[in-house]
């Protein structure tokens, strides 16, 4: 089964993109299972290399990365991190510059899509 989650909210100040990354983590453990997640608007911050959290803190960066070592695919909205200042070499391992064709082509390919 195919899942896509697109998020909306920034990494931190809202819960929303951290229980996107939950979902999604969880998801990726079940066997057979491929997992998408797609960062539009503010969400593409949680692409951003080199995020400093508190010990005890989530850290979306890391949840990021673990996602992608484990297959998920990670897309940042283009026109997004344009808006933001995002370069393509300040996103995490594991992400990529992505756009609204290959999102178009992950939400026809999905079983189900999630936003947050």
């Amino acid at each position: 089964m195919r899942y896509l989650i697109i998020l909306n909210d920034p990494p931190y100040g809202s819960e929303r993109s951290y229980n996107g990354f939950r979902l999604a983590t969880s998801l990726a453990k079940s066997e057979g299972t491929g997992v998408s997640i797609f960062l539009v608007g503010d969400a593409a911050s949680c692409a951003v290399t080199g995020q400093t959290t508190p010990n005890g803190y989530y850290n979306i960066e890391r949840m990021l990365k673990l996602l992608a070592a484990k297959g998920a695919q990670v897309g940042v909205c283009g026109s997004c991190m344009d808006a933001r200042g995002i370069k393509p070499e300040m996103l995490a391992e594991g992400a990529h510059r992505s756009s609204m064709d290959e999102l178009t082509g992950w939400t026809v390919a999905a079983d189900k899509v999630l936003v947050f």
